[in-house]
């Protein structure tokens, strides 16, 4: 066992880990972040994406320890002083989710998306949310979404 510390969503974190434990099982069983979700096993659905010192990462990917010292940020964190996020906002007013379990990882990756590319389009958006699979919707509204909050955001 090792003990992990970083900070996550503001708050400092640390608890005693197996060396083989997951980023994204840290976050959900030792911190009780259950927003952050666990979709194939496989790192190809993307409902596990957070940000590591401010860039997105799918959190299956990475070792609880490799994140010692870093600031994280997962979907709990968005909202400030019970405010949405706008990408939040405009996911709840452009109906960019059906059943909601891919959510909070497109939320994270278009955060990172229009942080990265102020001067978004509809084939950029398509061509970023690759490594995020929605087994419910045809993305039109996901993309409709990411685009209003990019516009919002500039």
């Amino acid at each position: 066992m090792s003990v992990v510390s970083m900070t996550v969503n503001g708050k400092p974190a640390s608890a005693d880990v197996e060396a083989r434990t997951l980023l994204v099982q840290f976050i959900r069983e030792q911190l009780g972040l259950t927003g952050t979700h666990v979709g194939c096993d496989t790192s190809q659905c993307g409902a596990c994406v957070v940000h590591v010192d401010g860039r997105a990462v799918k959190s299956c990917t990475m070792l609880a320890v490799q994140a010692e010292g870093a600031d994280i940020l997962t979907i709990e964190g968005l909202a400030k002083n019970g405010e949405l996020h706008p990408v939040q906002a405009a996911f709840r007013e452009h109906h960019g989710l059906q059943c909601g379990f891919c959510t909070p990882g497109m939320i994270m990756t278009a955060v990172d998306m229009i942080r990265r590319i102020p001067e978004l389009d509809e084939e950029t958006v398509r061509d970023e949310l690759e490594g995020n699979i929605c087994r419910c919707t045809g993305y039109h509204n996901i993309v409709k979404a990411i685009l209003a909050a990019s516009q919002e955001m500039r």
